[in-house]
């Protein structure tokens, strides 16, 4: 089984969309599980502040070390093996490779880089595809406001980015990062090839494109090879169809 443990000031924007379609199959079949912690619950002060202007001046706050640190530690002190995974616009692009390798409990092939002084963890591609779930605990925090104290690098495992773009906070790339990892645990899918055939399951491929009925709406017709029932010319017109980006 896989335990997510999610660090967000807005628990409110994650939790309902945990709660249904696959992410709720996979909970209810005992293949993944979803905690949460209240960043503001480790906050400072009478007013629970997780947040500061940034030294030298500039507009919006940052996220301070001391609440993200505890709220990591009140976790991994319970689970020293929890491996905290921070998105962010410095990490590592999010790709189909990663997510299976963190499903397959194979995130421990990682390499080493350097930025800014301080030693960041980039994850290395899977070697191969395993059929068994792995067994493991993430701890995924959402950074919001303007950024973080860069300090808070030095606890954290893995760092991702989706793209090249910003958000207003780590709630929507950590759903993107659960979801990509449980739908492909063995058992959460319907058919066994589903994860294996699909866009992006070998490096940049594509899928090829799939039809199902009617066969003629608005005179966009199926076409004929796949009605054929002939399965060599279909596997041969879907390996023609399939592409690259």
């Amino acid at each position: 089984m896989i335990k997510f443990t999610i660090i967000t000031l807005f628990r409110e924007a994650v939790e309902p969309y945990l709660k249904t379609s696959m992410m709720w199959k996979a909970q209810d079949k005992g293949l993944a599980e979803f905690d949460f912690v209240n960043l503001r619950d480790f906050g400072l002060g009478p007013h629970k502040s997780v947040d500061d202007t940034p030294y030298g001046g500039g507009d919006g706050m940052l996220l301070r070390c001391e609440p993200v640190f505890a709220a990591i530690e009140s976790v991994k002190a319970k689970d020293p093996n929890a491996k905290v995974i921070l998105p962010t616009p410095v990490g590592e692009i999010w790709t189909q490779e990663q997510a299976r390798a963190f499903a397959n409990g194979e995130f421990e092939k990682i390499r080493c880089r350097e930025r800014s002084g301080a030693l960041a963890q980039v994850l290395l591609p899977p070697s191969n595809f395993s059929n068994s779930p792995a067994n493991a605990h993430f701890i995924i925090l959402c950074p919001h406001y303007e950024g973080y104290d860069e300090r808070i690098l030095s606890i954290v495992d893995y760092k991702v980015s989706l793209g090249k773009f910003v958000l207003t906070g780590g709630e929507l790339p950590a759903l993107v990062i659960i979801d990509s990892i449980v739908r492909l645990i063995p058992g959460v899918l319907g058919g066994e090839q589903s994860a294996e055939i699909e866009s992006f399951s070998d490096g940049d491929n594509l899928e090829y494109p799939q039809y199902t009925k009617p066969y003629d709406f608005r005179g966009m017709t199926v076409p004929d090879v796949l009605l054929s029932g002939n399965h060599g010319e279909i596997a041969k017109w879907r390996e023609e169809h399939s592409g690259t980006i």
